[in-house]
Order: C-alpha cells, then structure tokens, then sequence
C-alpha cells in the first residue's frame, strides 16, 4: 500500500449556496476555491452538475469547468460527472473538448448516468398485470446489503428513500432526459471516444467530424455507485472509475471488485479507482462537528424530494434540529461523513484508502462560511502530506 501523501487528492465541488447566499456567491466561491486548491496542491477540481436544486449553483458544468480553468494555471479540471442522459455523444464530446483545445493535458470528462430518469421510466412501464403505475405515487430503488465494517470502513444499511416521481418526471423533461429505451451506455461513451479521436461512424457508415471535439487532449472517466452497467463499461474500455463512498456508502465495495474483475486494458493497462468522500476538517473535533452540523438537514432535505436546501449555518441547525425520523433517514451519510481535527479525519480516510485500494480520494466539502471551507482543504492537504512520513 502506498503511502498516504503519494496517493492524491482531489476537489469534488457542488457550488454549495449558503442560506443567506446567492448563485453568484456560490460561483465566485468555487472559483476562489479552485484557485486555493491549487495553491495546496490538489491534483483536480472536479464541478457536479445538478439541476432545479435551491441549495447549488453547479447546474452547466462545462461553462463552469471552463471558467475554473481560466481561473487556474495548473490543476486539473474536470466534470464529476456529466449526466448522459441530458445531452448526446457529440454534444458532450464538443463541450469538453473545447475546453481541452485551449487547456491542453487538464481537463477530465467524468461521466455519470441518471439512475432517477431510469425509476422514472420503470415506475410508469406497466406492470405485469398490464396497468400502469400512477406517476403520482413513488418509486423506490432496490434494497441495500445490511451494515457492515470491512477492514475498519463502515458500510452502512442505505434507507428506503421514495421518490415522488410526477415531480422526478416534470424535472427531468425540463432538462431534457430521454425518454425511451435505456440507453447503451457503453456504446455512448466509445461514441465519445470516437468524436475525440476522430474516427466516428454513423449508423450507415458515414465518417462524421467534430472538429470541436476531434484530437483534444483530455481523460475520460466513469463514475459509479454500483456494480452495474457504470462500472461495467469503465472495466470494457479500460478506464479510470470514480467510485461513490460519499452518496452511496453501502455499495462501493462491491463497485470497486465488480470493476476490477472485468477490466480489460484499453486506455489504461491496469485499473485505476478514484474513491469519493464527504470531509469537514477544523482545528480540533469540536470545531469541525459545529460547522459540519448543516449537513444532516442538507441531506434530509434532498432525501424528501425536493432538492438539497441552500446550506444552514450552525445556528440555523441549532434552531431547528431534526426529528427521530429525519435522522434515521441521514444516518448512513452523516455516519460516513470524515469530520474533526486532521489527525481524525486522516485516520479515517486512510481507512477508506486501504478498505477499497483506491489510487486517489476524491473530496468535497461543504459549510455554511466560505473560509471554514477553504480551511478545510487547506488543514487537510497540511496533514495528508505529513502522514506519508508515518504510514
């Protein structure tokens, strides 16, 4: 096992909007973040892309991911991840691929997939009996694996989250998710691969040219929660993975093995995982715990249906608190969530580096003040960099 400064780590931003706040705070924020990141020596800055959501300003990644890079001169950038089903192959292949033209050997397109638009689609399929199932009434993803800790890493029971899928619906034709058939996801992604590198086909044989997208020099990567059809790809065409620890704990295990198991080399000649977290560091536990406090309710906010809430502050939290039920509903990520001094929370995440193997750790943070999150990343690239020395 490598030692914990040799393995990398990286910047997952949301964008996050505090309560008081607005879009244009958030995004001068993530552009002074991405600039402090640098500065601390993380490897990436990867931007989300999240849509109708009242509490993040991430919405059009490749226009922000542009501007990040502009505002940069060395880090990576990247999109964590662009969901596939809003936009086609070459749509997505001529955004990233401007971007690389003109910040050559820094930019990642990560690529995700909308597992919402697919319950939407089953939830309105008829069922076996031949009726249809209402949109007013709620879908439920499949049930999780019980908790468990694996080599010291906590793998917590996911909860029965319903999604209210007339709404899910309504959003989703907003921003344009198809309808339809689910997609070959691996053939979309080598339709990518092939804009890039100048060697599409249409169905009937037609070479087609997206001078855009065509020769640019950027990474693709695949990000995943599960062992399904993500991953799956990312092994058949030998690329990196993203693997979820921070919105889907339970699962990454058996992500990461079902990943490794079938990669193929393509790309890469050997697999590379990248694993996800959610941290919050401060001076000592006590500290970190206050002003990571918002990040309960933030969670129970999405997980009732109606999207993250702008971020609270401590004394907002404090005010309000959250029920027996809302708590039940969050524990698997607040029980996931690395927070305290550096020594604690680089004892956690050098747990979850050696439970899942992962080439480099990927993190995002939110709080409610700005600085407490650039202090955050700042504590932790500090003490990442001296635990080489003991590990």
């Amino acid at each position: 096992m490598p030692p914990a400064g040799s393995v990398p780590l990286s910047v997952l931003d949301l964008a996050p909007l505090p309560s008081g706040s607005s879009a244009a705070d958030a995004l001068r924020n993530t552009l002074d973040l991405a600039r402090q990141a640098e500065r601390f020596g993380y490897a990436r800055y990867w931007l989300a892309e999240h849509h109708l959501t009242p509490g993040v300003a991430s919405a059009a990644p490749a226009v922000l991911i542009a501007l990040v890079a502009a505002a940069t001169e060395r880090i990576r950038v990247g999109s964590g991840a662009v969901q596939t089903g809003h936009d086609t192959a070459v749509v997505v292949a001529e955004q990233f691929g401007t971007i690389a033209h003109l910040h050559p050997g820094r930019v990642d397109l990560g690529l995700g997939r909308s597992n919402l638009g697919r319950l939407v689609d089953r939830a309105a399929k008829p069922t076996p009996n031949g009726t249809a199932q209402p949109l007013n009434g709620t879908a439920q993803p499949p049930p999780r694996p019980s908790a468990r800790v694996v080599d010291g890493l906590l793998l917590p029971e996911s909860p029965a989250v319903t999604f209210d899928v007339e709404r899910l619906g309504r959003q989703l034709r907003l921003v344009g998710f198809r309808d339809g058939p689910e997609e070959d996801y691996t053939a979309l992604v080598r339709d990518i691969q092939a804009f890039v590198g100048g060697t599409y086909r249409a169905p009937d044989g037609t070479a087609l040219s997206a001078p855009a997208a065509e020769g640019a020099d950027l990474e693709i990567w695949i990000l995943a929660a599960t062992a399904g059809g993500s991953a799956l790809t990312a092994a058949a065409l030998g690329l990196p993975l993203g693997a979820n620890y921070h919105i889907v704990p339970s699962t990454v295990l058996e992500t990461i093995a079902a990943y490794r198991a079938a990669f193929r080399p393509g790309v890469l000649n050997e697999p590379r995982v990248m694993v996800s977290a959610d941290v919050v560091v401060a001076p000592d536990d006590e500290t970190a715990r206050r002003i990571a406090s918002g990040y309960g309710p933030w969670v129970a906010s999405i997980r009732a249906g109606g999207g993250a809430i702008p971020y609270p502050s401590p004394g907002e939290v404090a005010a309000r608190g959250l029920s027996d039920a809302e708590r039940a509903l969050v524990a698997d990520r607040v029980d996931t969530q690395f927070v305290g001094s550096p020594e604690t929370v680089v004892r956690g995440l050098r747990v979850l580096r050696d439970a899942t193997g992962a080439d480099e750790l990927l993190i995002t943070t939110i709080t409610h003040d700005h600085a407490d999150r650039v202090r955050s990343y700042e504590l932790l690239a500090e003490a990442w960099s001296r635990s080489s020395a003991v590990d």
